[in-house]
């Protein structure tokens, strides 16, 4: 594996080329261009918002340590980031199929660029807490403070994206060997967003349906970056300790098997 890492190293431009034009043509003839990036979440953002406080009005059962509109946008950008890194990871070798058959060089780039592209949106998208924070301290109660714990993001967003690429390389392997996994795929990333804690807390920490949960890696992975923006600790904790350990898993074994399988992406494409 690191005979491939270094052979990737080599082709870091070629990387750096196709994530610059995954972002193009995703935003070719766009108005509002990468303002997508910022605008989805947000919308999403206060949709929920109206939802769980005018609708249903939930939020006060919820028991948050900070307003909901900034729980639900610290967990709705990281899970962009991951649905839409995913859905890119899948179809990105069936949509360079000429590029796959006839150019020799490391197939990981496809995948990888897709999750490089969505990093990009992810940053944009990142920005705005700078200005939702600064509007709740101002409004509400809920008070911002700069803690170490910022430091801790970039940890965070690693193991993300570990455990992206991980899961990014299989899907786009499966995918060329049976197109059916695009289709599953699209399905499972909608419903996995229920089944982990972008839009609700997580329920005490002793019941069996918690216990379930904390067993999904998204879990922990969003829970740190509301620990570590919004308040103030850094999540030094088995859950999160357990999200890095299966992050990096999926990364080893994502890897071996496209490396082991690449020989046959020619034929099958």
């Amino acid at each position: 594996m690191t005979a491939a890492a270094l052979e990737l190293y080599r082709y870091r431009q070629l990387l750096l080329s196709l994530t610059w034009r995954d972002l193009r043509v995703r935003y070719k003839q766009t108005l509002l261009g990468m303002g997508w990036a910022v605008l989805l979440p947000l919308a999403m953002m206060l949709i929920f918002t109206f939802v769980f406080t005018r609708a249903v009005n939930v939020v006060g059962s919820m028991k948050l340590s900070m307003p909901y509109p900034l729980f639900a946008y610290l967990g709705l950008v990281p899970w962009a980031f991951f649905s839409t890194s995913l859905t890119g990871c899948v179809s990105s070798l069936v949509s360079n199929r000429n590029l796959v058959t006839k150019v020799n060089f490391p197939r990981e780039v496809f995948p990888l660029s897709a999750i490089g592209s969505a990093l990009a949106d992810f940053a944009v998208a990142g920005s705005v807490l700078v200005g939702l924070t600064a509007y709740f301290h101002l409004t509400t109660e809920w008070s911002f403070s700069f803690h170490r714990s910022l430091l801790f993001v970039p940890v965070v967003i690693l193991v993300q994206v570990v455990f992206t690429a991980g899961l990014g390389l299989l899907l786009a392997m499966g995918n060329l060997f049976y197109r059916d996994v695009r289709q599953v795929s699209g399905v499972a990333i909608q419903l996995w967003m229920f089944v982990t804690c972008v839009l609700y807390p997580l329920p005490q920490s002793g019941s069996l349906t918690a216990r379930c949960l904390w067993l999904n890696p998204m879990t922990p992975i969003i829970s740190a970056y509301r620990a570590c923006i919004a308040e103030g600790r850094v999540p030094l904790n088995g859950h999160f300790a357990y999200a890095a350990v299966v992050a990096g898993l999926s990364l080893v074994v994502g890897w071996t098997c496209f490396r082991r399988w690449s020989h046959r992406f020619a034929e099958c494409i």
